[in-house]
């Protein structure tokens, strides 16, 4: 297997795969280090204390991953909005689309690495708790995904109009983009909150594929 890694191009496109490596990373070493479960959306401000002051390591473990996803998913953007711009009749839009969704996708990662590392600090009031954690969730949750929908649109819309993911692959991108984009509605209704960590999975998941694919690509 030959990467084009003397390039800028194949060096970004392996971020849709560190992307996920760093993400699911964290979650997995925050898994294996953590002395009670993640509290639950809503979970009283008490409650979530005692978890990030008493599995601190894991919150910490979790935000390094959250950083590295995001420093990741940031090399990303840039190479899905090249092959946005290589797309022919509306590329322009396209690569603006990609830009614009992969940067509020990292921003907002990058927020809920800072915030949950925030939470760890135990001279935290319950009110400061209570927002950062309210911040944790927004950010990495919702807020995250819609930059991620819009990305992984682009990804989607652009692979098939180079060929350079094959359809298989760019279809299964463009059908994730919309849980993504619509998981703020979930809100409104707390059972439906569930497709907000399917579609970010998917989402990581698919990335990861099309910038193996991408990175394999000459020029």
């Amino acid at each position: 297997m030959t990467f084009s890694l003397a390039s800028t191009r194949g060096l970004g496109a392996l971020g849709g795969l560190l992307t996920g490596v760093g993400f699911f990373g964290g979650v997995a070493a925050a898994k294996a280090t953590e002395k009670a479960p993640y509290p639950r959306p809503g979970a009283e401000p008490e409650e979530v204390r005692k978890y990030f002051t008493e599995s601190s390591t894991a919150a910490r473990l979790s935000a390094v991953g959250q950083a590295a996803s995001a420093a990741a998913l940031a090399g990303f953007t840039v190479s899905v909005a090249g092959l946005a711009g290589r797309s022919g009749q509306g590329a322009g839009a396209l690569r603006a689309a990609a830009l614009a969704g992969g940067s509020f996708a990292v921003a907002t990662q990058a927020v809920a690495a800072v915030a949950s590392a925030a939470l760890t600090r135990p001279q935290n009031e319950l009110e400061t708790t209570g927002r950062l954690r309210q911040l944790l969730f927004l950010s990495g949750g919702p807020a995250h995904g819609v930059g991620l929908g819009v990305l992984t649109g682009v990804l989607g819309l652009a692979g098939l109009r180079s060929g350079a993911l094959g359809r298989p692959l760019a279809v299964a991108s463009l059908a994730s983009a919309p849980v993504n984009i619509l998981g703020p509605l979930t809100l409104a209704a707390k059972p439906t909150m569930v497709a907000l960590p399917i579609g970010h999975a998917a989402a990581l998941v698919i990335s990861g594929f099309a910038g193996v694919r991408l990175a394999r690509r000459p020029g």
